[in-house]
């Protein structure tokens, strides 16, 4: 019987063009929760280089390891300098009413 080896899925290593990222982090932002948003920064951040992201958010390697991962209550500040770190921005729209 021949063993299969898996892997263990990293979306990071799919997230690369900004387009991908944009459909990525906005279904996110739509659909998640604010632990899946944050997992979702930290996969973005994770494609496009910690050392890059650290670097333009003033923050160390480890503390953007922190802030991004499961289970962490990152302060808005940062989750916003990581945003725009990695290219996006936040917009609001209205809702309408189903």
């Amino acid at each position: 019987m021949n063993k299969m080896k898996t892997t263990k899925f990293d979306i990071a290593e799919y997230l690369d063009d900004d387009d991908m990222i944009a459909e990525y982090l906005n279904n996110v932002l739509e659909e998640g929760e604010t632990s899946d948003i944050i997992a979702a920064l930290g996969h973005v951040a994770k494609a496009q280089g910690m050392s890059k992201i650290a670097a333009e958010t003033g923050l160390s390697r480890p503390s953007l390891y922190k802030a991004l991962s499961h289970g962490s209550k990152p302060q808005f500040e940062t989750i916003l300098k990581v945003l725009r770190a990695v290219g996006g921005h936040l917009n609001v729209k209205t809702i309408q009413p189903q």
